[in-house]
């Protein structure tokens, strides 16, 4: 029998009343998936995802006959949130589908818990644990599977990924966060077979899994695989080996001087130097303003690496002054240093103190101080009066 490490939230009274409300004791209600994967790799469980022969109607009725919050967050796919003393946990009625067309799937419940875990995408995602006790029922192999540290499909590759194409990018995900060594062959194969089916998925939903898998420790052999088996070609082809060797070479610095991992400075690193095409990257990912800044701005590249980075910082911000020194490839630690604990200044004047050197309210006013600005940002950002006053003048003066 294997069974999960102890569950912390399980003692809590939010997990005490959840179990009883939904009768856990019975068998009827189980942890699930990445819940129970996560759980039996001794890693932190975010999300507590249960499953329970219960339709959503006895499911909301006994989360509020006990007094718990029951929202109906996802019925049409069986799925009720459930609050209970500030403990969130997603509850969903087994279920089978009943059809499919690569991007959504036709639901009928079910009470066969091998028939609700025969639908899930791999085999560690479809393990499911008693409570409290924690017994795992395994039926597709996934706790050996989870000890080889490899990533299955349920059944035919082929056959999954025709019922969900979103598959295709799950697999590399999922082998760039869990596995060790090549992705599995049948799975690889199945993928580079049906690399098209991901033009018919939406382009929010193809970015989602493009940056979760960047922020990842360290992808860059998993995108190594994809661009080598042609899984972005058919909708970035833009990713290319260079850039997997420029994505490497970012992971490295980051890990060498102690930078968090950041998905869209990996992707800039992934894509050409080149603003045009990340803006049309952007673009077609649907990426948020912010996101399609940030990507741009990288992108741009930097001439020549400053020795002083803080003027880059002032008009980027650090955070795409830090992406522009960890792509270049010369040496940017002392620049790196700098920008460690570097806090941005505001502006040491402002539109008044030019007019009250006697300049007009107007456009001049605004030119003056852009003028200003670039003076200040080149002269290294003093602070002493005498030197800002001194280019304060230059400034008005043209």
């Amino acid at each position: 029998m294997t069974v999960l490490p102890k569950q912390d939230w399980l003692g809590s009274a939010g997990g005490k009343a959840l179990m009883t409300a939904l009768d856990t004791a019975s068998g009827r209600t189980r942890l699930v998936g990445g819940a129970v994967r996560d759980a039996r790799l001794g890693l932190p469980v975010s999300d507590i995802d249960l499953a329970t022969s219960f339709t959503p109607e006895e499911v909301i009725a006994r989360l509020e006959a006990h007094g718990l919050k029951a929202v109906p967050t996802g019925l049409k796919h069986g799925t009720v949130t459930a609050v209970s003393h500030g403990l969130v946990a997603e509850v969903t009625t087994l279920r089978r589908d009943v059809a499919t067309d690569g991007r959504h799937a036709d639901i009928a419940y079910t009470d066969d818990w091998k028939e609700d875990a025969a639908r899930r995408d791999f085999t560690i995602n479809a393990l499911n644990a008693t409570l409290p006790e924690g017994e795992i029922t395994d039926f597709f192999g996934g706790l050996d599977d989870l000890e080889a540290r490899r990533v299955r499909f349920i059944g035919d590759p082929l056959t999954r990924i025709a019922e969900d194409h979103l598959r295709i990018l799950r697999f590399f995900r999922f082998h760039a966060r869990f596995a060790r060594g090549a992705p599995d062959a049948e799975g690889l194969a199945a993928c580079a077979a049906r690399a098209n089916d991901l033009m018919t998925l939406s382009r929010e939903r193809i970015a989602a899994e493009l940056l979760k898998t960047a922020a990842l420790s360290d992808p860059a052999d998993t995108f190594a695989a994809m661009v080598e088996h042609g899984i972005w070609r058919p909708v970035l082809p833009e990713i290319e080996e260079a850039g997997v060797a420029a994505m490497r070479r970012v992971i490295a610095r980051e890990k060498h001087f102690g930078i968090a991992p950041d998905p869209l400075r990996r992707l800039a690193a992934l894509l050409p130097a080149d603003v045009a095409i990340a803006e049309d990257v952007a673009q077609r990912l649907r990426l948020s303003k912010t996101q399609r800044l940030h990507l741009v701005a990288a992108a741009a590249r930097l001439a020549a690496v400053p020795t002083d980075p803080r003027a880059l910082a002032f008009v980027h911000g650090s955070r795409i002054a830090t992406d522009l020194l960890l792509l270049t490839e010369e040496d940017v630690a002392a620049p790196l240093a700098i920008l460690s604990d570097w806090e941005r200044p505001p502006l040491p004047i402002s539109g008044r103190h030019i007019i009250a050197r006697g300049l007009a309210p107007g456009p001049a006013v605004s030119a003056a101080l852009q003028r200003f600005q670039t003076l200040w940002l080149a002269a290294g950002l003093p602070d002493d009066k005498a030197e800002i006053d001194r280019l304060m003048d230059q400034a008005i003066t043209g």
